[in-house]
């Protein structure tokens, strides 16, 4: 077993407003927002996790929510040269944080990449004001391009939109023209996913009416086809970007790399090569309850069983387009690939994988039914 890669995932956890299909840790703004007491937390939480980083420099950072862009360019600034102190970057890092349009003040872009963010990505969902008023979004379209356009100026290395398809309602020409408008504002990175209910949502207790299934599968195969057009390279299932401009956050989650997680709810994963182990861990979720002196960060923590390990590592590796390293599997997982041959072979069977010298390639069939393929190595 060998160290991979180490990434920060960092959670902000206070929203304007829930969105109704929201299953984040997130919790509805109620006065001002504790932001000096919350980072310095952020920061204890990190001192308490510092003998999990084992000599390395971070990857990359994720600043995530909730709505990060409610706190100012100045904890930013705060949060991140304490960071870098406490553990240190490696010379390419990447550091991404979320914003939504409607929370976005004139500028506030500028001032977060004085702190050192280099990438933001933005929460749009949609261009049509009855479709963001079905999500519960509190933007409007103008507010939507505004970010775009602040976002291109900022001096970022590269910015995401996200866009969801599959909308209440949403016919295969309604999210054309959603699809074609977001890309006219020229995000170097976009993430086109499709709504899905979730549970302990809004919409699990009210569903919307939502498009049949085969208008699912033509809106995402006229998706696919109009963002290639347009340089777009698919790298991952909802993941699209100009060429050498993917997410290196992600792409480090989805390789099975390891990632410290700060914050209310934030979630870890780290590999302990010396014990033969990966541990998991999930910080407290509530505000009030992170923030009580009293008690530690750390809600609850284990360790992956050796025989989990295969579907954890499949789950991730084969949301990419590209190939799973064999080398790879081995090396995170601490295990043989002998021990994985029944399923394996099952699968070339299906035709859901393609073995290569190397690597395993996920097949169109097996990316269409990922589910049937993950669930062999359950």
């Amino acid at each position: 077993m060998n160290l991979p890669p180490l990434s920060l995932y960092v959670h902000v956890p206070w929203c304007v407003q829930k969105c109704p299909y929201c299953d984040f840790n997130s919790h509805s703004q109620k006065g001002t927002i504790p932001e000096k007491e919350y980072i310095q937390h952020l920061l204890d939480d990190l001192k308490a996790d510092l003998h999990l980083v084992q000599g390395r420099k971070l990857h990359s950072i994720f600043v995530g929510g909730g709505t990060p862009s409610l706190l100012s360019g100045e904890a930013y600034v705060h949060l991140l040269q304490q960071i870098e102190a406490l553990i240190g970057f490696e010379d390419d890092i990447e550091i991404t944080l979320e914003a939504n349009p409607g929370t976005v003040e004139s500028d506030r872009f500028k001032h977060y990449v004085q702190a050192g963010v280099n990438r933001i990505s933005i929460g749009v969902q949609s261009l049509q004001s009855d479709k963001l008023k079905a999500l519960g979004r509190i933007h409007g379209e103008q507010e939507a391009i505004n970010a775009a356009s602040e976002a291109h100026e900022a001096g970022l290395n590269s910015f995401n939109m996200d866009l969801m398809h599959g909308l209440p309602n949403q016919s295969l020409e309604d999210a054309m023209s959603d699809l074609e408008r977001v890309i006219k504002l020229a995000p170097p990175h976009l993430s086109w996913y499709q709504l899905t209910i979730e549970p302990n949502t809004q919409f699990a207790s009210k569903p919307p009416k939502l498009p049949e299934d085969e208008t699912l599968w033509a809106i995402q195969e006229a998706g696919q086809a109009l963002l290639q057009q347009h340089g777009y390279i698919q790298y991952e299932i909802s993941g699209y970007a100009k060429a050498g401009l993917q997410c290196k956050h992600n792409l480090n989650y989805w390789r099975f790399g390891d990632y410290l997680g700060i914050g209310c709810g934030a979630h870890g994963k780290i590999t302990l090569p010396e014990q033969n182990q990966i541990l998991r861990t999930v910080k407290v979720k509530h505000p009030r309850g992170y923030m009580d002196l009293t008690k530690p960060y750390l809600y609850d923590s284990w360790y992956v069983e050796p025989a989990d390990r295969p579907f954890e590592f499949f789950m991730n590796t084969f949301r990419l387009v590209e190939a799973t390293s064999k080398q790879a599997f081995v090396d995170y997982t601490g295990l043989a690939l002998s021990e994985i041959k029944n399923q394996l072979q099952h699968a070339f069977n299906s035709g859901l994988l393609e073995e290569r010298e190397d690597s395993w390639f996920v097949t169109n069939k097996g990316h269409r039914y990922l589910n049937d393929l993950l669930e062999l190595f359950v």
